[in-house]
């Protein structure tokens, strides 16, 4: 069921915080289900210098970290895994189209294809401008409740 009315911020239910959360702003939201999240890479996080110098893009890496993190939001949504932990247990086929670049604004999308117990996947895709920068199976699981500090 998409959610309507106030969609909670990252910082509601992810337990990442700065310098380590990629997602911005939520956008759509199926708890349990599906996801739509934006990140905005800042043009000033340190890594772009090295990434390259003269030539910033993204590093692949922090995209598929963005894109878990979107679908972590839609597992973590649903009341049943609220205080649960997920963790990567794998990446499947992950594809890199174009890089994307400091200030570029990312939509990513997250659809979870299968929850059993405290494993599961979903399909991931970033955009850019609307086209596809990247795309990645995602496997996780889910670790007992945790503590919170905000």
């Amino acid at each position: 069921m998409l959610m309507s009315g106030r969609l909670p911020a990252p910082r509601e239910i992810l337990p990442h915080r700065p310098p380590f959360l990629f997602v911005d702003r939520v956008v759509e939201l199926e708890p349990g289900q599906r996801v739509v999240a934006e990140w905005t890479p800042p043009r000033d996080a340190e890594w772009f210098e090295g990434h390259f110098p003269g030539n910033p893009m993204v590093p692949g890496v922090l995209l598929i970290e963005a894109m878990a993190q979107a679908g972590a939001v839609a597992v973590l949504a649903d009341p049943v895994n609220r205080d649960r932990l997920p963790l990567f247990g794998g990446i499947d086929r992950a594809r890199f189209r174009r890089p994307v670049r400091p200030g570029e604004k990312v939509t990513l999308e997250v659809t979870v294809t299968s929850l059993r117990g405290r494993a599961g996947r979903g399909r991931a895709v970033a955009r850019a401008d609307g086209n596809v920068v990247a795309e990645a199976g995602l496997l996780f699981f889910l670790t007992s409740p945790v503590s919170r500090e905000r």
